[in-house]
């Protein structure tokens, strides 16, 4: 029996992301770096379907001492006869299949096994494949901001995030609301700001970085910039799409600036498992909106084989899993919606209304899980649990917003209580002295 075609859940109209055309930018670049040797590049035949091009792009976090991690990744669909864009976000966490590795966290594939695996991962995950894969090294997104002159970014709210210990030296973020033009070091830093959104709030984040560099990129003062912004680009972007494709996509420009792109984050619900944080994907739901973005009619058999992998999919989650707030996921995730405020008295902040994202930078294992739990005791609500970049933390620090300050206080572990967070958000950055 055939079944109905499915409707397409998501369509943030008011986020705009317009993370395809930067890339269409950096293909556009590529191709005229590349057309002086066009025989030399690979000339493959492409797959698509009906003039639909899936394309997989991700954001390498490289390291000196490994080969790093696919530390964003986002979904590209652009059909190419009606310059129709969708994009689809993933978070990181994500937890996926992998051939040879059983279940992990989506951003290891690539640690694991380059962009064969990641690309193959995807594919199994969403049941489509993918024509191209684009690497770009994230560190590089320094240097190309600074190369078209900064960017203006209007920051959302209050970003305040200190830690010594932090990613290589310390990570220090200080940033007020409001427009304001920013360097590659500055906008890097409200790509990485970290708070109780967690993963929803690092994508949105990262949907709104990609906007402010689009609208700089499309201005007539970044032309004369283009050779620095070519050498920049071309020696941190890798990818196996043909000089062909490139100059196709990069015709798409005109079009797609004042056309509709709709976007979208995988379906699923934030869940912790042994003081890891995971998002655990929505089998049905991704299966759904992936067959929209392909305008593809859902026959019996491909129903069937999604409600097979979602059953093994479930079946196999472990003992110990915890989710979390999957109300304050919607609420977060549709945040960018037009809404009414009523002028009446402020209610007194309660924990019910903080979210909280934990991060173990203590080395202790089991004391992100051991903290979380304390907390949702209390009434708090958690949005992940993570491990930090370092397990030389000295000191457990509570960061929150100041009129939630005293909800923190008493709490059965030593901890440092700062202000400086977003509105009905906190971060408790466990040290060496936290004691389960």
């Amino acid at each position: 029996m055939e079944q109905k075609k499915v409707k397409y859940k998501r369509s943030y109209h008011r986020i705009i992301i317009i993370g395809l055309v930067f890339f269409v930018f950096i293909a556009t670049v590529l191709a005229y770096n590349f057309s002086k040797r066009i025989a030399a590049t690979s000339a493959k035949p492409t797959v698509s379907l009906d003039d639909k091009y899936t394309i997989m792009v991700m954001g390498i976090d490289s390291r000196s001492d490994d080969v790093g991690r696919s530390d964003t990744m986002m979904l590209f669909n652009v059909d190419t006869k009606t310059d129709d864009v969708s994009v689809m976000s993933i978070p990181r966490d994500t937890r996926v299949q992998m051939k040879g590795h059983g279940y992990d966290k989506i951003n290891h594939a690539y640690a694991y096994g380059g962009h064969e695996l990641s690309k193959d991962t995807v594919q199994n995950l969403l049941d489509v494949p993918i024509n191209y894969y684009v690497l770009i090294d994230i560190k590089s997104f320094e240097n190309i901001i600074d190369a078209i002159g900064g960017i203006d970014i209007d920051v959302e709210k209050r970003m305040y995030y200190d830690d010594p210990w932090d990613d290589n030296g310390g990570l220090h973020i200080d940033l007020y609301p409001g427009m304001q033009h920013m360097d590659g070091k500055k906008a890097i830093e409200y790509v990485r700001f970290r708070d109780g959104e967690g993963d929803i709030g690092r994508v949105a984040r990262q949907q709104h970085f990609l906007k402010a560099v689009l609208e700089k990129v499309l201005t007539p003062s970044v032309l004369p910039k283009l050779p620095e912004i070519i050498k920049e680009v071309s020696a941190t972007v890798k990818t196996d799409m043909p000089f062909t494709d490139m100059l196709k996509f990069a015709g798409m420009i005109p079009k797609i600036k004042d056309g509709t792109i709709t976007s979208s984050m995988l379906p699923g619900q934030a869940a912790y498992i042994d003081d890891i944080s995971y998002w655990l994907p929505d089998i049905k739901a991704l299966r759904q909106d992936i067959a929209e973005m392909l305008s593809l009619n859902v026959t019996t058999q491909m129903q069937q084989d999604t409600d097979k992998t979602a059953a093994e999919y479930a079946k196999d989650l472990p003992k110990g899993l915890k989710l979390l707030n999957e109300d304050a996921t919607e609420t977060n995730q549709n945040s960018d919606s037009e809404t009414k405020t009523v002028e009446k008295k402020a209610a007194p902040v309660k924990p019910q209304d903080i979210t909280v994202m934990v991060i173990n930078s203590s080395g202790i294992n089991g004391a992100g899980a051991a903290a979380a739990d304390i907390l949702m005791n209390k009434g708090f609500k958690i949005s992940s649990v993570e491990t930090g970049r370092t397990s030389a933390n000295e000191k457990t620090r509570i960061m929150t917003n100041e009129n939630a300050v005293g909800l923190f206080y008493g709490m059965p572990f030593p901890c440092v209580i700062m202000t400086g967070s977003g509105e009905k958000q906190a971060v408790l950055n466990i040290g060496k002295d936290f004691k389960k």
